[in-house]
């Protein structure tokens, strides 16, 4: 665990260890919890389908393609959880592959028109 101030900024990085240097890492969710084993009924949203959701989340550059860096400001859930948990899904791809996931960034899923 890591103890924080409200408002902190925290900065996380993610690294794929691979001898292939041809692979990309792109972070596609991160999902925060009051709880460690539940990330739906009570969640928050930081970044969801590459969407960013959360005004204080910003990537960094990397020096590497491998390597993933991020930050966003350490927040509560309501004044009766001081602690919250964090859930990222990346995704791994080729690098130049552009139809892959990693560079299709944002995905809004598209709503389907209600039949009569």
């Amino acid at each position: 665990p890591y103890y924080v101030d409200i408002n902190q900024n925290l900065f996380l990085e993610a690294y794929l260890h691979s001898s292939d240097p041809n692979l990309v890492l792109f972070v596609d969710t991160c999902v925060a919890s009051p709880t460690p084993h539940n990330f739906t009924t009570v969640a928050y949203d930081i970044i969801r389908n590459g969407c960013v959701r959360d005004s204080t989340y910003a990537t960094y550059y990397s020096p590497y393609r491998h390597m993933a860096r991020f930050t966003f400001s350490a927040f509560q859930f309501i004044r009766y959880n001081p602690l919250v948990y964090l859930q990222c899904e990346l995704a791994v791809c080729r690098a130049y592959d552009y139809s892959s996931r990693c560079y299709q960034g944002c995905i809004t899923r598209s709503k389907r028109e209600a039949s009569s």
